[in-house]
Formats: C-alpha cells, structure tokens, sequence
C-alpha cells in the first residue's frame, strides 16, 4: 500500500465522486462524445485501484443520473452498453482488488439484463473485503429521499413504524446507501461546482473539492492532491474547536 506517498496525512474513509468532463475531453480531441465516456470507464478502473493502495475504505461514482435520460438516445444507449461491459469487468475486478461492488439507484428503469448482472455482481463480490465500491445509476439524491419516505410512510400504515420512532438514523436506513459511512469528500472534475442531485442527505457535512482536470486524464497523482486538500480543512460538524 503507497502509505509512504500520503505519510502524515488523514486518509479519507469515504470519498465521492462526480465523473465530469467525458464529453469535453473527447471534444478537445475532435472525437465523438462515446469516445470520452470510453476513455473515463477505463478511468473508474484505474482509480479505484489507485484509491484501494492509497487507503481509502469506500468509493462512491455517480456514473448516470436520473436526469441522464434526457440525452441524446443514442448516447443514452451507448452509456449503457458501456455499463454492461463495466459489469461483466467486474467480476475480474473485484477478485483482483479484493473490491465488494454494490449498484445505488432506481433500477426499474434499467433493461432486465442490466439489473440481473447487477444482481450477480452484488452476490459475488459480497465475499470481498477491501474496497467498498457503489456505482450510482439512474441515481437522483431526490429521488432516493423520495422513495425511502414512500418506504417509510408504507411501514407506519401498516403499523410497523410509530411516527415518534422515526430519526435521522432510522430514515439512513432506508436509503441506497444504507449500512455505508458518509462521503467525507466529494470530487468533482473540470471545475463544475455544484453536486447535481448527488448524494443530497449523505454530504451534509462532506468536504468538497473541483479540480480543473477532466475524468477521463484524472489520475493517481490527483487523487492525492485531493487527499491532501482535504487534510487542509477544518472539519467541525456545526460545532466550535477550542
């Protein structure tokens, strides 16, 4: 593990990521967007390796969102051919990087094989105990806190819930992420500076970081930068230090 190149620092535990700048960097290059999304897949490979070595427990990539569906259809169906080719990958992956993959999302909306493999991958790389890898797909942060409520408000009708039992900790239950620590940051690549319905209950209190550079040329030496800007925040959860 390359603890050597992170010596002294906070290593965070969970870090979030927004995988943006795929279609810029296959426009700068004169190549069709589908060519930037390629390049980024083999991207998520590379750093979730890279983030494994470094210490890093939980990775979480917003990878196609619920708005995401507005493309362009033969972009849309490009996404998800890439998907299936990711998931197929996993299986060798995950044994490689002792990586658990999990999928967060609404998976009704995804074609019948895509949400079979993702069952397949979730069963098999169960076993693993190093990287906790969540892929977000057809993933709205409004759209999760919608459908935890609709969970819960069903379970206090039908008497399994009183409504003074419900608490924060109660309705983390419910969501996709349920059982996995909140981000402590959040990357965002090519400098865009919102979050984009990503993770909206689980970042209260996450650190945000917007580097210049484009997914699919992010690499090994910007994920420690990011490492190392986190380690120069102050992380107070509304509270005061003396």
């Amino acid at each position: 593990m390359a603890l050597n190149e992170l010596e002294g620092l906070n290593v965070p535990q969970h870090i979030a990521i927004i995988l943006d700048g795929n279609g810029r960097w296959a426009k700068k290059r004169g190549l069709p967007r589908t060519a930037g999304h390629k390049a980024g897949a083999k991207t998520v490979e590379k750093i979730c390796e890279d983030a494994y070595r470094l210490g890093v427990k939980y990775v979480t990539l917003y990878a196609f969102s619920t708005e995401n569906w507005s493309r362009p259809e033969s972009e849309v169906s490009m996404l998800m051919d890439l998907l299936r080719n990711y998931l197929s990958d996993c299986f060798n992956n995950a044994k490689k990087n002792n990586m658990r993959v999990r999928v967060i999302g609404d998976r009704s909306r995804l074609a019948e094989d895509i949400v079979k493999r993702i069952g397949e991958v979730e069963e098999y790389s169960a076993q693993f105990t190093g990287l906790n890898l969540q892929i977000a797909i057809n993933y709205g942060g409004r759209d999760e806190i919608t459908r935890a409520v609709k969970k819960i408000a069903s379970a206090v009708k039908d008497g399994k819930i009183d409504p003074s039992d419900i608490t924060e900790d109660l309705i983390e239950g419910y969501l996709d992420t349920a059982g996995i620590p909140s981000p402590d940051l959040l990357i965002r690549t090519s400098r865009e500076q919102r979050i984009s319905n990503f993770l909206l209950w689980q970042t209260a209190y996450t650190e945000f970081y917007f580097p210049e550079v484009l997914w699919p040329d992010f690499s090994k030496d910007d994920l420690i930068e990011a490492i190392r800007y986190y380690n120069t925040r102050d992380r107070r959860y509304g509270g005061v230090k003396e």
